[in-house]
């Protein structure tokens, strides 16, 4: 997280993931796609028609995956920045990407 949103954190602190997913309905679980074009990892999914996002690396995925999420259900900014802790992938050497303590980690 950069500067400003730390800032920002501190006077509007987010709420639970979970409260968000239930006060929203978003679903626990989301169906997508990873597909790798020009040095970018592409995100789709079928289930929600026009969510798209990219990334250069792993962690920043996790954190345009939850953004496109919380963009899609017209999610404040002042609720939360995480909604879906970790995205399960089944590419080879990939494994679970998560977010923990603040940290991105991923498991193999």
């Amino acid at each position: 997280m950069n500067m400003l949103n730390s800032i920002y954190r501190f006077f509007y602190p987010a709420k639970n993931s979970s409260d968000i997913r239930r006060k929203y309905n978003i679903p626990d679980k989301i169906n997508f796609k990873i597909r790798f074009q020009d040095n970018y990892i592409i995100l789709t999914s079928s289930d929600y028609p026009g969510l798209i996002t990219q990334a250069k690396t792993l962690k920043e995925l996790l954190y345009m995956f939850n953004d496109a999420i919380l963009t899609y259900y017209d999610v404040p900014k002042r609720e939360g920045d995480i909604v879906l802790g970790k995205i399960n992938t089944n590419i080879e050497g990939i494994g679970t990407i998560m977010y923990e303590d603040k940290k991105i980690k991923q498991l193999a």
